[in-house]
């Protein structure tokens, strides 16, 4: 089975401990596409294969939010094994 990334990982457990999202200001969905279509941001997909995301993981949700003035995709993702865990990848 092939795991997250280390550096992946440690970004999640860190994400994950602080539980700041709900005070950033995320992108709606809306946001989000016409950004991917500007190219102001990669897409989901490009952001998951260039972190080395296992492609067994469910997506559970995704947002977008401005991080310290950069925009980041904060996603929710279940492992094959049962295990819940909060990405935060880079969107540029």
């Amino acid at each position: 089975m092939k795991l997250l990334s280390a550096t992946v990982l440690a970004l999640a457990i860190g994400f994950a401990a602080t539980g700041t999202a709900s005070a950033q200001a995320c992108l709606d969905k809306r946001q989000i596409q016409e950004a991917v279509s500007s190219g102001q941001i990669v897409s989901l997909d490009a952001v998951l294969a260039s972190a080395g995301v296992d492609s067994s993981v469910e997506v559970l949700n995704v947002q977008v939010c401005d991080q310290g003035g950069r925009l980041v995709y904060i996603i929710g993702v279940l492992s094959r094994d049962g295990q819940a865990q909060n990405l935060v990848l880079s969107a540029q």
